[in-house]
């Protein structure tokens, strides 16, 4: 993500995830590579000083990370789920959460957890942990929230001319595949598409976004012969959106929707499911790509990876997602910053 530097100190805080995975170790890489070459940002990096194993820092750098402490319940061995260690888990995500909601923080950025440990620990009365991002908006206290996924493609790739970026959102997020079609509703797909307008407008400085949206069936509904939702339920969200001055097309086929020469000139794609709009995304994306949640109070961005329990520990964890996270997670604060009086 190009960056543009900001005069005031910018506060980013790092929750380093699951401990027996690549979280904390992707979490000091890419907070120390961060701050070498971002002179005026400040990290705090939230975890157990045990499990960060911080190694010597610069003292350019030194001053600009800190480290909120928050003890293990038990001792975490590499690769070793625990769900004794999940209540961990979530007070780091709640000092984040926190800080960003008090503007002691300017940003979240978060290293992947793992859903099952979590569930396994059986906290509290919830019923499932589902993600991250329904938990930000849980604790945020906000209804709808939206998961988009960004990537830089370089000039050259999928023949791009010159590079692109490719944002990807979701209507519908962490649901089984057959729960998809009675969940979307033509207030739920207007509610993303102004989130996802808005959002670009606030965060990403683009003046007047360029969205498409797929449909939900094969071929978008083949004109109601393969399904009726495009017409009944997509096309009047969409046409109720551009009612509203937002420039949004579609219901496109999902499976034609993802035009690389089409990345010039549209800045987000609205995908109806969750494989619908990542499997392309991560096709493309060579693991560098970055999760934004849209619609919160807060900025919040994360890796696109998982905990990679399989390499925890060895020290071959590629920190490249977690660097553009934060890089992604500064410049939407920048942005934000430029915006306010």
């Amino acid at each position: 993500m190009q960056m543009i530097q900001h005069p005031a100190p910018v506060n980013l805080v790092i929750s380093s995830g699951e401990p027996a995975g690549i979280g904390p170790e992707v979490s000091v890489a890419a907070a120390l590579s961060f701050l070498g070459e971002q002179p005026d940002a400040h990290v705090t990096l939230v975890g157990d000083p045990q499990v960060l194993q911080l190694p010597h820092i610069a003292d350019a750098i030194a001053h600009r990370l800190t480290i909120d402490a928050v003890k293990l319940a038990a001792p975490s061995i590499s690769g070793q789920l625990n769900p004794v260690n999940a209540r961990y888990v979530l007070d780091m995500l709640d000092i984040a959460i926190d800080g960003c909601l008090e503007g002691r923080f300017d940003a979240m950025v978060t290293a992947p957890l793992q859903k099952s440990v979590i569930n396994d620990a059986k906290l509290g009365a919830d019923a499932i942990f589902t993600g991250h991002t329904e938990y930000l908006a849980k604790r945020c206290g906000v209804k709808h929230v939206v998961m988009m996924l960004c990537a830089d493609l370089p000039q050259g790739f999928l023949g791009l001319n010159k590079a692109a970026t490719l944002r990807v959102a979701l209507v519908t997020i962490h649901l089984p595949l057959r729960a998809v079609a009675s969940a979307i509703t033509q207030e739920l797909i207007l509610e993303t598409i102004q989130i996802v307008n808005q959002d670009l407008r606030h965060y990403f400085a683009i003046e007047n976004p360029a969205i498409r949206i797929a449909g939900l069936n094969p071929h978008a509904g083949e004109g109601g012969y393969l399904g009726s939702e495009e017409i009944e339920i997509i096309a009047p969200a969409i046409e109720m959106a551009r009612g509203m001055g937002i420039d949004v097309k579609g219901p496109y086929p999902g499976d034609t929707m993802f035009d690389a020469h089409s990345l010039g000139h549209v800045d987000a794609f609205i995908a109806m499911y969750h494989d619908q709009g990542l499997a392309p995304f991560k096709f493309v994306s060579f693991g560098d790509g970055v999760n934004v949640t849209l619609g919160l109070p807060i900025i919040r961005t994360s890796v696109d990876h998982g905990t990679a329990l399989d390499i925890a520990g060895k020290g071959s964890a590629d920190p490249g997602s977690m660097l553009e996270a934060l890089r992604l997670a500064y410049q939407m604060a920048v942005n934000r910053k430029g915006l306010q009086p």
